[in-house]
């Protein structure tokens, strides 16, 4: 195969791998000649992509703060420990609330009587407003007290949900099946409205959070079919887009995207690293290489590739090399 030719997207190229190391030291003259083994080397199914970096996250995760203020009692989670819905996590010091809800209790207790007893002078009055034996002034007031008294208690009642509704703001449960991740406060500190008291997530589905670049992000969409990375298992595995970003406001130019994995991977763990290979349509291919990176030659800061000549001669090329994704590399210039 010629060298010189035109390279559209990931048009291949014939490339040659020495079965044997390569002494670049030596002049052409005092090589002799070896058999190789010529490979045809190009992108993954002749498709072109791009890639975007990210981090994994679990799909279902939140931060468990509360919205009262006092002293955290008890810390009844560890980082790592599985808990289900509606399982105790936190307890904080609610004496306070105690305390008020003994009075919003009496205050209903009181409101009760005197409503029982606005009841009973209503009913009364009315048979003897109806006999004409009582007047109207005297009917309204007595109707008017009943109404009060009526308020009264229902406001005694809505006073004591309340400090129950408070209370169970003392009392922090898992809001759904997971696995601790984090705890951001111990036995004693003091808990804040909104400061987050612990992570909670379900690890049973992950995503990937990439940010891709202005440049790139017209071509991707949601329920797009990718490909993933996971870095620390050197391993692929499919995904699908299920966000895309409108906006890259708050995100320095880059637009956030989010892709679910297909499956679930017991080695994987929220942190880790991943890239995220997304498909290119026909118009929207750029030119670009990408070779096995295990027939690279290094000889110091120089890196190259032995080619094939018009002659059959395996001919040594220094090139450009870019990102790096599993077994293969990108060529930047060089073999152009």
């Amino acid at each position: 195969m010629k060298l010189r030719i035109a390279i559209t997207g990931f048009l291949s190229l014939g490339l040659v791998v020495a079965c044997g190391e390569a002494n670049t030291d030596k002049g052409m003259s005092d090589m002799k000649s070896i058999p190789v083994e010529i490979g045809v080397v190009g992108s993954d199914g002749g498709k072109a992509s791009f890639f975007a970096s990210g981090t994994l996250e679990a799909v279902q995760n939140a931060n468990i703060s509360t919205r009262m203020m006092g002293f955290v009692r008890r810390l009844n989670v560890r980082p790592g420990d599985r808990v289900g819905r509606g399982q105790l996590l936190i307890e904080i010091n609610n004496t306070d609330l105690a305390a008020k809800k003994a009075q919003a209790r009496a205050n209903i207790l009181s409101a009760e009587a005197a409503f029982t007893n606005a009841e009973k002078d209503y009913n009364r009055y009315k048979v003897l407003f109806e006999t004409q034996s009582a007047s109207q002034k005297e009917m309204d007031d007595i109707s008017a007290r009943f109404r009060i008294t009526k308020a009264g208690l229902e406001a005694a009642r809505q006073m004591e949900r309340e400090v129950m509704a408070q209370m169970d703001y003392a009392q922090i449960k898992a809001p759904f099946d997971g696995l601790v991740t984090n705890t951001f406060i111990k036995e004693g500190d003091m808990a804040n409205p909104g400061m987050p008291l612990l992570g909670l997530e379900a690890p049973e589905q992950y995503q990937v959070v990439a940010m891709v670049p202005e440049s790139n992000i017209h071509m991707v969409s949601n329920n797009t079919e990718v490909r993933v990375h996971l870095k620390s298992m050197d391993k692929w595995v499919q995904g699908k887009v299920s966000e895309v970003s409108a906006s890259s406001k708050n995100t320095g130019g880059q637009y956030l995207v989010k892709v679910r994995l297909k499956e679930g991977y017991p080695q994987v763990k929220s942190g880790m690293y991943a890239s995220v290979q997304f498909p290119l349509q026909k118009e929207q291919v750029s030119e670009k290489v990408m070779i096995p990176s295990h027939i690279l030659v290094y000889k110091g800061q120089l890196t190259g590739v032995y080619t094939l000549s018009d002659q059959g001669i395996a001919l040594l090329r220094w090139i450009r090399t870019g990102r790096t994704m599993g077994d293969s590399i990108t060529v930047l210039s060089g073999l152009r």
